[in-house]
């Protein structure tokens, strides 16, 4: 019989973390007549460049523009291939498409979940053009690997690192000094948020200057600040680009969450303590490994079921939280699998058998700066509860 205690009110699966020197940035931004890309945005991008230890940041309106921007940088379209992961979100792998390259998925490392370098030069032929390693969850990819693997091939390397903001690989933050581009994510429920909003990071000028060229609708250097004491009225256009930017209301929240990034860490690293300490011995369930080189930012808290140990599948697994009131997800439903998919290249699930296997028995829990011990506490005994009453016997 279990003893476990339902709780009355619903417990959210992310939650940002809003504290009044938010509030007050984006009041300060709003009265300050800059609407648009402006003063805060030109503050962020180097203020985050400083962060990660790269040479230049382009704020921009999504991880999604960044990708693209990235691939765009270096002239990739049609006829091209671009190898990237089938676990990740539909962004890594639309924007190569809509470059007009094709995606090409790798299978993945079932201990991370991250792609497997082996499975990368399985798929190059003499159309491949750049990898695109996904930092899954906040877990990085296996940057000296594949770097060696663009090396030998002459690649270009274009990192998905929307989860990876407080990511560190071999002791350096993601985007420290990076050989390619690094695209982040500051969407509402990352570790850095801003309600909608990205960066590209990189060290290479040409690609840096291409991006915020692309970024305003091909605009030449310095045509943002048209309207403004000191700019210039008359513009080129220099290529068909993009509206892409960030504006000032977005900086001026990304500036203040970058401001508290090591409290929010610290807070989010007490609640996976408490998942780690409650899953460690319990057979019917898989922790994410992560390399001994590696700091995972917790981005996501990342739990496989074993279903062969479980009377029940993952999908019912999470009926059984919801009904718990523990709001959970899946990162993520395999690419391949997906309809739009499917239709274009004619994948099955058992194509790429490792990514799909994770995807169809994963969950993530509720994790973020302000859940706290306590309720990261009930999240783990929801868990067991339900382990302990479907667990097959022996």
């Amino acid at each position: 019989m279990s003893n476990f205690k339902i709780r009355e009110d619903w417990m959210p699966f992310c939650l940002p973390d809003v504290s009044d020197a938010e509030v007050e940035a984006v009041s300060q931004a709003v009265g300050s007549g800059w609407w648009a890309k402006g003063p805060r945005t030109m503050e962020f991008e180097k203020a985050f460049a400083d962060y990660v230890g790269a040479k230049h940041c382009i704020a921009l309106n999504s991880c999604t523009a960044a990708l693209h921007l990235a691939l765009l940088s270096q002239g990739i379209g049609p006829g091209d291939e671009v190898i990237t992961t089938p676990l990740t979100f539909a962004a890594t792998a639309n924007t190569i498409l809509h470059t007009g390259a094709t995606p090409v998925f790798a299978d993945i490392d079932p201990e991370t979940g991250l792609i497997d370098p082996r499975e990368i030069e399985k798929k190059i032929t003499d159309k491949t053009r750049a990898i695109v390693p996904v930092h899954y969850s906040g877990l990085p990819a296996d940057l000296d690997v594949i770097g060696k693997i663009c090396d030998k091939y002459n690649l270009f390397l274009s990192e998905d690192a929307a989860h990876a903001v407080e990511t560190r690989y071999n002791g350096e933050l993601i985007g420290h000094h990076p050989r390619g581009a690094v695209s982040y994510s500051f969407y509402a429920t990352k570790n850095l948020a801003c309600g909608e909003g990205g960066a590209l990071v990189t060290d290479d000028d040409e690609i840096a200057e291409k991006a915020r060229v692309m970024s305003l609708h091909g605009m030449s250097a310095g045509a943002w600040n048209r309207y403004g004491k000191g700019g210039s009225w008359r513009y080129d256009i220099e290529e068909p680009g993009f509206k892409y930017n960030m504006f000032d209301i977005q900086a001026a929240l990304a500036l203040t969450q970058l401001s508290r990034m090591e409290d929010m860490q610290r807070r989010r690293f007490e609640a996976v303590e408490v998942y780690e300490q409650a899953f460690k011995d319990v057979p019917e369930l898989r922790l994410q490994k992560t390399p001994d080189n590696c700091q995972h930012s917790r981005h996501l808290y990342i739990l496989r079921i074993v279903p062969e140990r479980l009377t029940i599948s993952r999908d019912e697994f999470i009926q059984e939280l919801s009904a718990r009131n523990v709001g959970v997800s899946v990162h993520f439903i395999a690419l391949h699998t997906m309809s739009a998919y499917v239709k274009r290249f004619g994948y099955k699930p058992e194509d790429f058998p490792e990514a799909y296997a994770f995807s169809e028995s994963e969950i993530s829990l509720p994790l973020y700066s302000t859940l706290g011990s306590e309720n990261a506490e009930y999240v783990a005994q929801a868990v067991l509860d339900i382990v302990n009453k479907y667990r097959k016997s022996k």
